[in-house]
């Protein structure tokens, strides 16, 4: 009942207001303004022809002025073909934009209101409705396919060689997990998350896979020129791994994990000098809203070399070892080199 009172009272409205409007056209035309109209809107349409020229230059000059200046070239090898569908994409509707806005404000500069002129009525032309109906097909088809074929070419299996990285989103920050040296990610179990009991990512014990595995808040670490593939999830809400600099993008879903899968092409010192920004960090933020903390949400990607890499990884200790310090070894060697008691080091045995 609320809902179609609401709407009664907007219908009301429109109706009060269009009549207003009509009323004031007759008013004015009886009190002689309607040259005045007519003027205005002849002014009307050379400000319509201005604005277009105008306009034109000033789109020209933003793309040459900004172009390649706000993300830089991309630094992925995906990266080069979602540039090139990119550029694909506004080169067919940089096409329709001329032809459709030169048309749309010429004519209305051409055929403003004239006395001397009477409205040509042109109801229909079937070439026409052909033309205009199979071109943007043709055109959109293309689209689409460039677009299915970077897709499953982002999203398909990764390369052998590739090392996995799992991403996962929570409020508000991000969490990764790297495997050891057998190159494979232990299991877990959302249950078994205890962040205080030191297993923040849920991973299960009994699982040897888990035992070398290291987990890293914040800071992603990555090789150049080696494929990685990106096991993607999320602990709370529906989260987005925005990777603008690699032109990457996917969401993090709770429950459903995602993947995909590039290879990063330059070190972040190579952008640094490319930029001459000596604090460039590549930045992974959360493209989807996931509550008020969501503009906080960033974390940090370094891309270096695999030596480099490898002396990170090597300085992390495994997030087993945290959750059981009983078995570290380094605990162990620091227990036996402890002082022994007086009785056992004389070897003293009671009666």
């Amino acid at each position: 009942m609320q809902t179609l009172f609401i709407v009664a009272i907007l219908t009301l409205g429109f109706l009060i207001t269009f009549q207003i409007a009509k009323a004031s056209e007759y008013v004015a035309v009886l009190r002689g303004e309607e040259r005045a109209r007519k003027q205005s809107n002849r002014i009307n349409g050379f400000m319509l022809l201005a604005f277009l020229i105008i306009g034109l230059i000033g789109v020209y000059y933003c793309n040459e002025k900004l172009k390649g200046k706000i993300l830089g070239a991309p630094a992925s090898d995906h990266g080069v073909l979602v540039d090139r569908m990119l550029y694909i994409t506004l080169g067919l509707t940089f096409i329709v934009f001329i032809i459709t806005q030169v048309a749309l404000f010429w004519f209305c500069y051409k055929y403003q209101e004239s006395d001397k002129r009477k409205a040509y009525y042109y109801p229909h032309n079937n070439k026409l409705e052909v033309i205009w109906t199979v071109i943007p097909a043709i055109a959109l088809t293309i689209l689409v396919g460039f677009g299915i074929f970077y897709w499953f070419k982002i999203t398909s299996n990764a390369p052998k060689d590739a090392m996995v990285v799992e991403v996962v989103g929570k409020q508000f920050g991000w969490e990764f997990r790297y495997p050891g040296k057998d190159g494979i990610l232990g299991k877990k179990y959302f249950k078994n998350v205890d962040a205080e009991g030191g297993n923040p990512a849920g991973q299960i014990w009994d699982d040897p896979a888990n035992h070398d595995d290291v987990f890293v808040e914040q800071e992603m670490h990555l090789v150049v020129n080696k494929p990685v593939k990106l096991v993607i999830g999320a602990k709370d809400v529906i989260h987005d791994v925005g990777l603008a600099h690699f032109r990457m993008k996917m969401d993090a879903v709770p429950g459903t994990p995602t993947t995909m899968w590039f290879t990063p092409t330059k070190t972040t010192k190579q952008m640094r000098e490319e930029t001459g920004n000596p604090d460039f960090v590549y930045e992974l933020s959360c493209d989807q809203m996931c509550g008020r903390g969501h503009f906080s949400m960033r974390g940090v990607v370094v891309v270096e070399t695999q030596a480099e890499f490898d002396a990170w990884l090597a300085s992390k200790k495994p997030q087993y070892l945290t959750a059981h310090p009983d078995k570290d070894p380094s605990v162990k060697k620091d227990t036996a080199s402890a002082p022994k008691p007086i009785a056992a080091a004389l070897n003293v045995k009671g009666n």
